[in-house]
């Protein structure tokens, strides 16, 4: 997100984080990783008879070091380039896309029929919200999202294992002294301070009532204790000071930038492997991951931040109470088999060198649909119509589908008519709805020129006045 001070790169964008997955220090992208070539099959076809793959986002295109490699995956084989040149290549069989470089105005058209569009987004739905409307995520055939729903999830991108959840926490009395010295029960650290969520305004509530000692950019009111903590760099590869420091707290906030349905960031998994309870809003399906049924506290269970800050109170002063919290962290107290068999599923790996990274997955993933339909459509030609062809595969609603942004407390009708989120956000929101039908659109009429674009805008917004 380009956040600059005190957590900084938290949410940095898939590019940077090269090999493995998870709290990486920002760079180049990919400059370290030999070639992938896939897990190995039994396809003996040269390469000038392999369906190709067309990373259109270049900049993750996964492999070293020329811009094309064969890559070989558990069905067959595929050429996997970001080589715009071989765009309209009759062998060029699918366009990846990356969600957050993902505009409507640019999309390559016309669009081919023989070329299906696939999704990679991992990041927050405040990227591109095109993709939370059905004309947007309708646009692609296949898709690698945060839902568990996309055909190809990254719900638990940020989440290395269950060790990772089951690290140690900081003695309760030794929390206690920190309090005595000064410090407050909840910890907010955030610098990129304008987002959907609208979290700082809930937070400034909060602080009316608790202690709510804030670091980064947003809400500042206390300073870290020197200045190589304060060092973006420190801050997003979990270094060991700033990770000790972090863990001196009760509480911690974490409020992801957007809402939706399984997004879930380091926000919430640091703070958890830390031993810090979060306070936590975002994802509305959270429960469904968390290691038992008291990992967290779900800011949206309280009526107001006022109940909230009651709640902290008590378990401030009460420590068996609040200690409850972090029984997941005791032997054999992760007790959720949900989470347990999502993971044990999962053929990435997050800061794990043995496995492959969820790039090479998605792309294997897009190789092996991609060669199913290269021979179902054989075969259909061969039968002379007698083997239905193959029906096309659509992403749907559920694939991203993030609600409308809503204050971070109060009510839209609360806002001051120049109220700075509420122009910024919600029209970001609503525009996007239009540059999903105006693609759309376009693609049925088969049209090829991108400047066309903004006269279809203008039509969906002539249509749209006259109606109301």
């Amino acid at each position: 997100e380009g956040e600059a001070g005190p957590g900084a790169a938290e949410e940095a964008p898939c590019g940077a984080e090269g090999w493995a997955q998870g709290p990486v220090p920002p760079g180049p992208a990919f400059v370290a990783a030999a070639s992938y070539r896939g897990p190995g099959n039994n396809d003996t076809r040269s390469n000038k008879a392999l369906p190709i793959l067309l990373w259109w986002s270049g900049s993750l295109f996964p492999h070293f070091p020329g811009d094309t490699e064969r890559i070989d995956c558990p069905r067959g084989s595929c050429l996997v380039t970001r080589s715009r040149r071989v765009a309209r290549h009759r062998r060029t069989k699918a366009l990846i896309f990356y969600g957050t470089d993902f505009r409507a105005y640019e999309a390559p058209l016309p669009r081919l029929p023989h070329q299906t569009w696939a999704l990679f987004h991992e990041e927050s739905p405040m990227n591109n919200y095109l993709l939370s409307h059905p004309p947007g995520i309708g646009l692609f055939n296949y898709t690698a999202t945060f839902r568990r729903e996309s055909d190809y999830p990254l719900t638990l991108q940020w989440l290395p294992g269950t060790r990772y959840l089951q690290g140690p926490p900081l003695p309760l009395a030794e929390k206690d002294a920190w309090r005595r010295r000064g410090y407050g029960p909840v910890l907010y650290m955030q610098s990129h301070c304008d987002v959907p969520s609208d979290r700082d305004r809930y937070v400034r509530e909060l602080m009316k009532y608790i202690q709510v000692d804030s670091y980064g950019k947003c809400l500042h009111n206390r300073e870290l204790p020197s200045g190589r903590l304060r060092d973006t760099s420190t801050a997003t590869t979990e270094d060991s000071e700033f990770m000790t420091f972090i863990a001196r707290y009760k509480f911690h906030l974490a409020l992801e930038n957007a809402i939706c349905n399984d997004y879930m960031t380091e926000k919430l998994w640091r703070p958890m492997h830390l031993g810090a309870v979060p306070l936590y809003r975002g994802s509305p399906a959270v429960r469904d991951w968390m290691p038992n049924n008291l990992s967290i506290i779900l800011i949206d269970d309280f009526d107001s931040p006022q109940e909230l800050a009651k709640y902290l109170d008590f378990l401030d002063k009460n420590g068996e109470e609040y200690m409850k919290y972090l029984e997941y962290k005791n032997p054999g107290g992760i007790k959720n088999k949900f989470l347990l068999e999502s993971l044990e599923r999962r053929e990435w790996g997050v800061n794990d060198m043995t496995l492959p990274n969820y790039l090479n997955g998605f792309e294997c993933f897009v190789c092996d649909r991609e060669n199913a339909r290269v021979k179902a459509e054989q075969e259909h030609k061969k039968s002379h119509g007698k083997t239905p062809a193959p029906k096309p595969h659509i992403a749907h609603f559920q694939h991203m589908g993030c609600p409308m942004p809503a204050p971070g407390f109060g009510t839209v009708e609360d806002l001051s008519g120049g109220d700075s989120w509420k122009e910024m956000w919600l029209q970001d929101y609503w525009q996007s709805l239009d540059q999903g039908e105006a693609l759309t659109a376009m693609i049925h009429h088969n049209e090829s020129h991108q400047g066309r674009f903004w006269d279809y805008m203008h039509e969906i917004f002539l249509k749209r006045t006259r109606q109301h």
